[in-house]
């Protein structure tokens, strides 16, 4: 809950945060399960964990990371994701991990995104995604798209006039029968968010239903040897889809205040990294009771994955400011 997904917790109660868009994208993964027949609840558990792994404060989190861990393995957090309901979650005597099935690790691990990759190399990697890991992949973009252009209305990044370019944008102000110079709603806002997510579930549905019976794809052998994902956006669709995530990145993921938050975030995670790694006494007893199997910098990447950002802001505090209690 207090993970960041775009903006910080203290920005406001209404944005989306880590757990709010892991519903989101359950939920969406679901709905497509049912549309194409797959597994729902082998959707679900792939797209409850897609987002497990994720640092304080975003990707500025997870870049920084990356960065101080690059003589040590990288961090990345899909891969991250796995080694929690893998290794580091502890719920049963005699193994570490969730026990969870193959195929949700498999699931887990195939799930990409422009923002998630990771190394499949114990899961058949010559295989690709099952049908339940790629409409994953969907809900997690679709999730994205509309929360993140819902919160940028919100928080007044960019104006109503500047996405008058977008196509999309376009399509649906039509449909919600809104014109540029009348007065502007929550309610049309609302109303527009919902259509852009039912357009794009309806458009993956139609795409994936029709490549299925073309390419006579009837088990999930033959999906997963297919030379191309099925679960898909049509051609149309999918170009509308990427001129807004490319409008999104540039008068959104690198607005003046976003950024200046991430750069705050990255001096956040090097300082503790930092801090820590000089001095692992500092970690609490059950972590470094890790150090007997691990580097120092993976328990301590370990360590700070785990933190929300506002425990990260008092982790913080606790180490520099002298006038706060350690």
């Amino acid at each position: 809950m207090y993970k960041t997904q775009v903006f910080v917790f203290f920005e406001g109660d209404h944005y989306r945060t880590r757990l709010t868009h892991t519903l989101e994208v359950a939920q969406l993964g679901r709905s497509l399960a049912r549309g194409l027949g797959g597994n729902e609840d082998l959707t679900e558990a792939i797209c409850l964990a897609h987002d497990l792994g994720h640092p304080p404060f975003g990707h500025a989190g997870e870049h920084m990371l990356n960065i101080l861990m690059a003589e040590h393995g990288g961090f990345n957090h899909n891969t991250q994701s796995y080694r929690i309901v893998t290794e580091l979650e502890r719920r049963y005597p005699h193994f570490p991990g969730l026990n969870l099935t193959y195929e949700t690790r498999e699931g887990m691990l195939k799930h990409e995104t422009d923002y998630d990759q990771s190394e499949a190399a114990e899961y058949e990697p010559d295989k690709r995604a099952s049908l339940e890991a790629q409409i994953a992949n969907l809900a997690d973009e679709i999730a994205y798209n509309a929360h993140d252009l819902d919160d940028g209305l919100r928080a007044g990044l960019f104006t109503l006039s500047d996405l008058d370019d977008l196509a999309i944008w376009r399509e649906l102000t039509d449909h919600v029968a809104w014109k540029p110079g009348e007065h502007f709603s929550s309610m049309h806002r609302h109303e527009i968010i919902r259509e852009l997510i039912g357009r794009s579930v309806g458009d993956v549905m139609t795409r994936t239903a029709a490549a299925l019976e073309a390419n006579n794809i009837d088990s999930p052998e033959k999906l997963q040897r297919h030379s191309e994902n099925v679960v898909a956006y049509t051609q149309d669709f999918g170009q509308k889809v990427r001129a807004l995530k490319k409008f999104l990145y540039e008068r959104m993921y690198r607005h003046y205040r976003v950024m200046r938050m991430q750069t705050k975030a990255e001096r956040f995670v090097a300082d503790l990294f930092d801090a820590y790694v000089k001095e692992p006494h500092m970690l609490p007893g059950e972590t470094q009771e890790r150090l007997e199997s691990a580097s120092v910098e993976r328990v301590v990447a370990d360590y700070i994955a785990g933190m929300t950002d506002r425990f990260a802001l008092d982790d913080w505090q606790r180490l520099y400011d002298p006038y706060i209690r350690a």
